[in-house]
């Protein structure tokens, strides 16, 4: 017999757990066994205020960075969107039912802040792999050097000719990824590797180098550079460079 929804009066009271909603098998448990954040406060705590209204909490910002890099989701808007809705991302993130999620621009400045001044991801990632080097994980003995292309956020129509004559510390007054740029013009891995003028140049990110090098259309790209150890790939050390094979 077709069953048929029963319209009843709606419940007072809700009993409700996400610890029971989240599979014993889900990605998120087998990731929060391993986490341990118990550090970042002490090493953000010079770069906050000790008077003003409190800002987001730090943890939770790490947390929903690693949903993001885990599951693939490299929109900050989309990000929040995402934890917002998903149960299993909350649980994650400590949130609960009731838990507001940060908004994507209050999420950006403070990665792009906070985070990149206190150089807080680079020690994670360290934290991380001495604890790889604790369980056994790394054998020290051999290694591989790989690099990958990732597509930067700079877009060709805003870009301009390797001939054409930009003011650079112009656009540095109101630009960070400028002002960046030419402060690390005399590295090997920014601006000096190669003599080559690239064809085009990105007036928002002039770090990132025009390149054809997947054999397909061009576009703006970094190379980021992975040192890895050979009994479980675990990568001991990654560095950014412009997409050039000399750096």
């Amino acid at each position: 017999m077709m069953g048929e929804r029963q319209m009843a009066q709606e419940a007072l009271f809700y009993e409700f757990s996400l610890e029971r909603h989240v599979p014993d098998d889900h990605w998120v448990r087998a990731i929060d066994r391993f986490i341990d954040l118990s550090e970042i406060r002490a090493h953000l705590r010079p770069f906050y205020s000790e008077i003003g209204r409190p800002s987001v909490d730090p943890e939770l910002m790490i947390r929903m960075l690693l949903i993001g890099y885990c599951f693939g989701i490299r929109s900050e808007r989309r990000l929040c969107e995402e934890v917002h809705l998903n149960l299993a991302y909350r649980w994650f993130c400590r949130l609960g039912l009731e838990g507001n999620v940060p908004d994507h621009s209050t999420f950006s400045k403070n990665r792009h802040g906070r985070f990149r001044e206190s150089d807080l991801l680079r020690e994670l990632f360290e934290t991380t792999v001495q604890r790889c080097i604790t369980e056994g994980l790394v054998g020290g003995e051999g290694f591989a050097v790989d690099a990958s292309l990732i597509r930067a956020d700079a877009n060709k129509q805003r870009s301009a000719e390797a001939s054409e004559p930009v003011d650079w510390d112009d656009l540095a007054r109101t630009r960070r990824s400028v002002r960046e740029y030419l402060d690390t013009l005399d590295e090997a891995a920014w601006g000096a590797a190669s003599e080559a003028k690239p064809k085009f140049v990105s007036r928002s990110d002039p770090a990132a180098q025009w390149t054809g090098a997947l054999k397909s259309h061009a576009f703006f790209a970094y190379a980021t550079n992975y040192l890895i150890d050979l009994d479980h790939a675990v990568i001991v050390d990654v560095e950014a460079s412009r997409a050039i094979r000399q750096a």
